[in-house]
């Protein structure tokens, strides 16, 4: 008996779109209903839902489908653990769809060459990312979450605060903030450290 297609698709935000991994994985053959997803986790959080319900679907002889290996994992230890997985349950991978059987010793270097280059293209976005930043940084463009009130506004607020008249509620409305800002900013003029 041939086993079933087990589709897995992954975006690491939840602004970005599956359509074309939807649509690949039914290219490659994976029924829309045993299609697994996760939204706004990344390839390196193990912790994946979609992935977890992906690996229990398959059974010995079934095929664990994916469009690109990055979507799987995203580091060499991740990858590895994931192919043990499948190897010793007897599933198959498909990686857009090149299959690679875990049992064959070829298929085996094969996807480990696979998944160094996948860990590899995360350490190169990590360290552009870092770059990026420091140049921000640099150039005074990453400053950080900024106040939601002057340091003129803030007097005003205190002023309020301690004169009594008027409820941290109130306070807050006038100066649309939350009531834990009032308290915060209050605090802060207290116990200026």
């Amino acid at each position: 008996m041939a086993g079933h297609f087990i589709g897995y698709a992954r975006v690491s935000t939840n602004d970005q779109d599956l359509t074309a991994q939807r649509n690949g994985l039914t290219a490659l053959g994976v029924p829309e209903e045993r299609v697994y997803v996760d939204h706004g986790l990344t390839g390196t959080n193990r912790e994946r839902p979609g992935l977890r319900e992906a690996l229990a679907a398959c059974r010995a002889g079934d095929t664990l489908v994916i469009t690109k290996l990055d979507r799987l994992a995203r580091s060499l230890p991740d990858a590895r653990d994931i192919i043990e997985d499948l190897t010793k349950r007897k599933v198959k991978l498909s990686i857009g769809g090149n299959v690679h059987d875990p049992t064959d010793p070829v298929g085996r270097l094969l996807f480990n060459v696979l998944a160094m280059v996948a860990e590899f293209e995360s350490d190169l976005i990590r360290a552009r990312t870092r770059e990026g930043m420091q140049v921000a940084k640099a150039k005074g463009r990453l400053r950080g979450k900024q106040p939601k009130l002057s340091k003129s506004q803030e007097a005003h607020l205190v002023s309020l605060y301690k004169g009594g008249q008027h409820t941290t509620t109130e306070i807050a409305e006038l100066f649309q903030v939350a009531r834990s800002t009032v308290y915060r900013i209050v605090q802060r003029t207290q116990d200026p450290s």
